[in-house]
């Protein structure tokens, strides 16, 4: 069957919900341009010309994913007002609500949500797009943050980068929780952490 034309948006929009859904169900390496431009009703040449590669389309997937993480913690509040105990626990209910690729499952062993993607080398423009995103937004929110309260003496680009690592690694205690009880001692903890790490008052 030939494949339809539609708006170049609409085309956009179809590869990657058509990429989000085979990446998910059968992993990065077991999915070509042909599988997605099936599944999106487009043409395989459409994908190249909007996305330039695969990868590409896997790095635009984990840029949208942080975007959408960036929209949940900022809900309501100017960028300005935001502290950790606002931002981390809509960080751990916008993960846990929107699971990157379906099946998958949480391999506590190594305290982290595994998946056929998350397992996968080739997966990684996904998590360094993501990254990307959220981590530059770390450091706009807490350029402003820190005007606002009058400190000073943090350098920006360190402490955002160590800020991503703890949340990330949060994120994965959480999802690995045994009880709610242990849920929340660890959301508790890491809010008081990243407190304490930019310059909030102790409670």
């Amino acid at each position: 069957m030939r494949a339809r034309r539609y708006d170049p948006a609409e085309t956009k929009a179809r590869v990657l919900a058509a990429a989000h859904m085979l990446f998910s169900r059968q992993g990065f390496a077991a999915t070509g341009t042909a599988d997605i431009a099936r599944e999106a009703d487009v043409s395989e040449g459409s994908i190249f010309y909007h996305f330039g590669s695969k990868k590409a389309l896997l790095a635009e997937l984990g840029r949208r994913h942080g975007e959408a993480m960036i929209e949940a913690m900022e809900e309501g509040y100017a960028l300005e007002d935001l502290e950790p105990g606002i931002t981390i626990p809509r960080v751990l209910r916008f993960v846990r609500d929107n699971m990157i690729w379906e099946g998958m499952e949480a391999d506590c062993a190594d305290c982290g949500p595994k998946s056929k993607m998350a397992q996968t080398p080739e997966a990684e423009p996904f998590y360094h797009a993501a990254k990307e995103v959220t981590t530059d937004w770390i450091k706009r929110h807490m350029t402003v943050a820190l005007a606002k309260r009058g400190v000073t003496g943090i350098e920006i680009d360190l402490a955002a980068s160590f800020t991503h690592h703890v949340v990330g690694d949060a994120i994965d205690r959480w999802l690995c929780a045994g009880n709610q009880d242990e849920a929340d001692r660890i959301e508790r903890e890491t809010v008081r952490f990243i407190r304490a790490a930019s310059g909030y008052p102790a409670d």
